[in-house]
C-alpha cells in the first residue's frame, strides 16, 4: 500500500529523518511512535508530499508522491497537526469546500458529508461557525475533512491533542472502526494511545527507525521482559540453588532487605514459560517461605524508553544494548558484501 525507501530530510547541516524505510500493508492501524523532535511529523508531511524529501521514494499504491502527486494524494486523506481550518466558514460550509477539493461527485456529495458529519459527531455543529468550537470539536472536524472521500489511507498526526478524556475514547473507538476499510498510520508520542489502537508500531528516534513490530512483541523481546519478582526468607545460598534446579530458569539476582530481612529476588526465565508453581513448591520444600511473588510485565513505555535512550548513548554503550537500528542493520549487511567483492578483485589483480 505504501513504501517508504530511504527516506532523507535535511535543513542545512541537521538532518531530520535518517534513511528511514519501511512498508505499510492494507487494513491494519500502524502506530508511528517518537518522542517530539523524532522526525514524526516531518515524515507525515513527506509521505503525504506537503513537503520535499531531500533523498529516496514514497510511492503510494504504485504511484509516487513526488512525480504523480495527484493520482497518489486521491489516495490519502489527511489529518496535521494543526487541523487546516477556515474559522470564518460555518462546519457545513468546510465540508462542502473540502468535498469540492477532494472532486467528489455531485450526486454523492451531501450523502458522503453527512455520513461523515454523523461519524465523528459533528452533525449538530454543521450551522456553527469553526472559530467558536472548542479545540475538540475542531479537531473533529479536521477528522471529518480526513475521512471524507473515504480514502484508502488515513494519516492522523496527534489526533487526540486537546481532547477531554471523553472525546480521547470516543476518537480511539472512531480510528479502530476506520481500519474495517482503510488502512490508518497514527503519529502519536502517547504511549497508551498506541497501545490501545495500534496493530503495529514503527519506533522512530533521531530520524531513524529503532523498532518494527506488534505492541505485544515488542513487550516481549524487551530485556527482562520474562521474569519473576520475589521476597524470599532463608539462606542466601540455599534459595539461590533451589530456584537454579528449577527447569527454566535462566538466572538468579539476589539483593538483601535490610528492613525486612527478606532477600529480594528477581529469577530469569525462557520465554513464553510459567514456573511460578514450580518455584512455589521449590521454595516450600526449602523451608524458604516466600512473602512476595509478581511477573514482571514491560509495558510498551519501558520499551520506548529502552530504544530511545539507547540511541543518545555513546557508541560504546550502543554495543550492550540488544537493540539496534534497522536502517544499520542494511548498511552492515552492504558493508559486509563490499568488502567481500573488493576483497575478490584484490585476489582477481595478483592472479592477473
Amino acid at each position: 500500500m505504501i513504501e517508504v525507501s530511504n527516506l532523507v530530510k535535511k535543513y542545512g547541516d541537521h538532518t531530520a529523518v535518517d534513511h528511514l524505510s519501511f512498508q505499510i500493508e492494507k487494513g491494519k492501524i500502524y502506530g508511528f511512535l517518537g518522542p517530539n523532535g523524532a522526525g514524526k511529523s516531518t515524515t507525515m508531511n513527506m509521505i503525504t508530499g506537503y513537503i520535499a524529501s531531500t533523498e529516496g521514494k514514497v510511492m503510494i499504491d504504485g504511484h509516487d508522491i513526488l512525480e504523480e502527486p495527484e493520482a497518489a494524494k486521491k489516495c490519502i486523506g489527511y489529518l496535521p497537526e494543526m487541523p487546516p481550518l477556515y474559522f470564518d466558514m460555518t462546519v457545513l460550509e468546510y465540508m462542502k469546500f473540502a468535498a469540492d477539493l477532494k472532486k467528489i461527485p455531485r450526486n454523492q456529495k451531501e450523502k458522503q458529508i453527512k455520513e461523515v458529519m454523523d461519524m465523528v459527531k459533528i452533525t449538530d455543529m454543521k450551522d456553527r461557525l469553526i472559530k467558536n468550537l472548542s479545540k475538540g470539536y475542531r479537531q473533529r472536524v479536521g477528522l471529518a475533512q480526513a475521512i471524507l472521500g473515504y480514502p484508502e489511507v488515513i494519516i492522523l498526526d496527534e489526533p487526540t491533542v486537546g481532547l477531554d478524556p471523553k472525546q480521547i475514547i470516543e476518537i480511539r473507538d472512531l480510528i479502530k472502526s476506520l481500519k474495517k476499510k482503510h488502512t490508518v498510520i497514527l503519529s502519536s508520542h502517547i504511549l497508551s494511545e498506541v497501545r490501545a489502537v495500534c496493530d503495529y508500531v514503527l519506533i522512530i528516534s533521531h530520524g531513524k527507525l529503532v523498532a518494527s513490530d506488534t505492541p505485544d512483541n515488542l513487550e516481549r523481546l524487551a530485556a527482562g521482559s520474562n521474569s519473576l519478582l520475589m521476597k524470599v526468607k532463608g539462606e542466601k545460598d540455599t534459595i539461590r540453588k533451589n530456584l537454579e534446579t528449577i527447569e527454566g530458569v535462566t538466572g538468579v539476582e539476589m539483593s538483601c532487605d535490610t528492613d525486612e530481612e527478606l532477600w529480594k529476588t528477581k529469577v530469569s526465565i525462557e520465554e513464553n514459560v510459567d514456573i511460578r508453581e514450580e518455584v512455589f513448591y521449590a521454595m516450600a520444600k526449602a523451608d524458604c517461605p516466600i512473602y512476595e511473588m509478581q511477573v514482571k510485565r514491560v509495558s510498551l513505555e519501558d520499551v520506548f524508553l529502552e530504544l530511545t535512550e539507547g540511541e543518545k548513548k555513546s557508541s560504546a554503550s550502543k554495543k550492550k544494548s540488544q537493540w539496534k537500528p534497522i536502517e544499520d542493520e542494511h548498511k552492515d549487511e552492504e558493508t559486509k558484501s563490499e568488502e567481500t567483492e573488493k576483497a575478490s578483485d584484490e585476489k582477481e589483480g595478483d592472479q592477473s
